[in-house]
């Protein structure tokens, strides 16, 4: 678990430095006649990530089905640190023109096959190795590892703002960041060849054949369950990133606090975040993933308009970082359950790819884009249609936790062959054990 979780952290600590110190970047690869558009052109290069992400769920969810989490992990962590190394050394516009955007864009793709399957497989690994009447406090390693990695991005950031002047910062601080996280990644590769593979997979590879493990004639038998991934995912991808990720520019160009303040309140708000995230999936392994995930639902949606909107109304840094963790109070309930309910839905051997590929899909439409989505209804301004639109969307997922099946009591090592939703009910009802579909 520890091997797993290490490696996750490194992998997100990769993807999240980029929107993290995109505010000194942006200008660097795009003409600077105008802030605003650099910005948002920095943000589509951030969404190009999430629009790989399902084509790599899909090759290194395969992989990971097929041949083990062991393989899906190490290739993915392997792209993850070519992926940074290209950030750190790509040229800016004054030197190179657009190659250095281009090359941004390549690493960017790299950076979403990697992240696609790394999450899956890593959701996998982390459900199957933990002890059942605990996998949600296991599988919480998934995003505490995730949130880990974002602090130590905000760290860098806070050590490299109290040591650099913003001008340096701008010229070349910047790129301290992708070189630590390229290091990292070759790290962690090697540990990971050692790693051993999980006793769900390994029941898994006597009972099902190669060629049914992680297809997507699989994946389709399980379309019900691919179909609450996503469903679930959506509000949930859009509120993580609103509140762990858009918040430091918002900080910034819509409230008018500093830089290094909206690095401190996003840094004190994620500490506050990774300490509940076990408690969540603790509180989930006694009472149920979806009481848990209606919390999250009934906050966001209720909860998010007021909260973003008290931040421009009362601009000040405590306002500011006591709604900041309100609202990731509320996102807790979402992240500290969504690993194991995800892999919980799926048999072992289409766990990973059955994941991978929906997940992908709602987090590339629709939690990739959010940054997006915000600046252009600031430039539009419309800025508070974007407080709406995340609510609308926890509301949407906030229908699949009331009607999806309750899962903790999934026997992981029982699913292991992939039948359809009806059969796996019957069989399910007519041996006593419980049923891994869905309703609604």
């Amino acid at each position: 678990m520890l091997v797993g979780s290490i490696g996750n952290m490194i992998e997100w600590f990769d993807w999240f430095v980029y929107s993290t110190f995109a505010i000194y970047f942006a200008g660097q690869f795009f003409p600077s006649d105008d802030r605003t558009a650099q910005l948002l052109n920095t943000a589509a290069i951030f969404a190009v990530g999430f629009l790989a992400r399902p084509l790599g769920g899909w090759l290194l969810g395969r992989l990971s089905d097929r041949n083990g989490r062991k393989a899906g992990l190490t290739v993915s962590v392997g792209m993850m640190s070519a992926s940074a190394l290209m950030i750190a050394l790509a040229p800016n516009y004054e030197t190179a023109g657009n190659l250095g955007a281009c090359l941004l864009v390549v690493a960017r793709i790299l950076q979403g096959l990697s992240v696609g399957g790394e999450y899956a497989a890593s959701a996998a690994y982390l459900t199957e190795v933990s002890k059942k009447g605990w996998r949600g406090l296991g599988a919480s390693f998934q995003y505490i590892s995730v949130t880990l990695g974002q602090l130590a991005g905000l760290l860098v950031l806070i050590v490299l703002q109290f040591c650099l002047s913003d001008e340096q910062l701008t010229s070349w601080g910047w790129r301290v960041p992708f070189a630590m996280g390229a290091v990292g990644a070759v790290a962690v590769f090697y540990l990971r060849r050692g790693m051993h593979e999980t006793t769900a997979y390994s029941v898994a590879e006597t009972v099902d054949t190669e060629d049914s493990r992680g297809t997507l004639a699989e994946v389709w038998r399980n379309r019900r369950a691919a179909v609450v991934v996503f469903t679930l995912t959506l509000g949930g991808t859009v509120a993580y990133y609103t509140y762990t990720t858009y918040l430091t520019s918002y900080f910034v160009n819509s409230v008018g606090l500093g830089k290094s303040q909206a690095s401190t309140i996003s840094f004190i708000g994620l500490l506050v975040f990774l300490v509940l995230l076990p408690i969540g999936g603790y509180v989930s392994d006694r009472i149920g993933r979806r009481p848990v995930l209606i919390f999250f639902g009934i906050g966001t949606t209720i909860g998010t308009y007021p909260i973003l909107q008290g931040m421009q109304n009362n601009p000040t840094w405590l306002t500011c970082l006591v709604l900041t963790v309100l609202g990731l109070v509320f996102v807790v309930g979402y992240s500290s359950v969504n690993a194991v309910v995800k892999a919980e839905l799926f048999p072992t051997g289409v766990r990973t790819v059955g994941v991978a590929i929906p997940y992908s899909i709602a987090t590339a439409v629709f939690g990739g884009t959010a940054p997006y989505i915000a600046l252009a209804f600031r430039d539009a301004g419309r800025e508070s249609w974007f407080f709406v639109y995340v609510s609308i969307c926890a509301a949407i997922s906030l229908i699949t936790y009331v009607f999806m099946r309750e899962t903790k009591d999934v026997n992981l090592i029982a699913a292991t062959a992939a039948p359809g939703p009806t059969d796996r009910a019957q069989h399910s009802a007519s041996k006593g054990t419980p049923v891994t579909t869905v309703q609604g």
